[in-house]
């Protein structure tokens, strides 16, 4: 249930986790009810990528826990904007978090570091949605390529993990948490998804899309199964919907609407 480690951790924390658990671990603790189901299916070691669905800005937080509840260190590719601050910058780097410049041609530094991390045999965490989910049910939406590139080009197992719940804690781009009562986080921890036919194939845009698609409909059926309910027979597209990709969605809507209103009072 997450109360106590699962697997003890096999590698050295560094001073950045020695910092953080102390300080966040108890929180979780006091604010969240945890169920971890399947967690045994995260890999004891060696280089893998977990992906999540992504619902909440604290949702990294109970990721991570269940991920060190299992005995492993989670590096997880993260906006670049969070690196800005001089001081968080130092603090994420010296935590293995691997900036991501997000609808950037930079990227690829943050895809040759998180290769270089599998390599070395790390766990990376990656949420293949690139941003909170858009969809208004809060269903995983279509998903970004990163991490079916980063599987094709390592051969490494790539580990769904389906989350609900902790929208509840906090909703997105919700300013205030809800910590009282605790919130009941359950995650589901599904099988490696298949990819090794894909592995043997051309690098092609179609074999991404491939692998892409795969990883989306595997968080999606533990989603499906922690939720107990259908979702949409199509996901969500922010490209398709008018909807931005990045920041908040609501915010840039209202701006819209307003500067509508005022056009045609003009």
């Amino acid at each position: 249930m997450g109360m106590r480690p699962v697997r003890p951790l096999q590698q050295k924390r560094g001073w950045a986790f020695d910092l953080a658990v102390p300080v966040l671990k108890p929180i979780l603790l006091a604010t969240t009810k945890r169920t971890w189901i399947d967690g045994e299916k995260i890999p004891a070691n060696g280089g893998c990528i977990l992906v999540f669905n992504h619902v909440s800005h604290v949702d990294p937080l109970t990721a991570a826990h269940i991920v060190y509840d299992h005995g492993r260190m989670p590096r997880y590719l993260a906006k670049s904007g969070l690196f800005k601050n001089r001081a968080l910058g130092y603090f994420l780097r010296s935590a293995g978090q691997i900036p991501v410049e997000r609808l950037s041609k930079n990227a690829k530094g943050a895809f040759d570091a998180a290769v270089a991390a599998v390599r070395a045999g790390e766990c990376v965490v990656v949420y293949p949605e690139g941003t909170l989910t858009r969809d208004p049910d809060l269903w995983p939406m279509v998903g970004k390529s990163g991490a079916a590139r980063i599987a094709l080009e390592t051969g490494c197992p790539v580990i769904p993990v389906g989350q609900w719940g902790v929208h509840d804690l906090l909703y997105p781009y919700a300013k205030k948490p809800h910590l009282f009562p605790r919130t009941r986080v359950t995650m589901k921890v599904g099988d490696p998804i298949p990819l090794d036919d894909l592995r043997e194939q051309p690098r092609t845009a179609k074999t991404i899309n491939e692998a892409t698609r795969r990883i989306m409909t595997a968080l999606t059926a533990l989603v499906e199964d922690l939720r107990q309910e259908k979702a949409p027979a199509e996901r969500f597209d922010p490209r398709t919907s008018g909807v931005r990709q990045t920041g908040n969605p609501r915010k840039a809507a209202k701006r819209q609407a307003e500067g509508e209103r005022g056009s045609k009072g003009a």
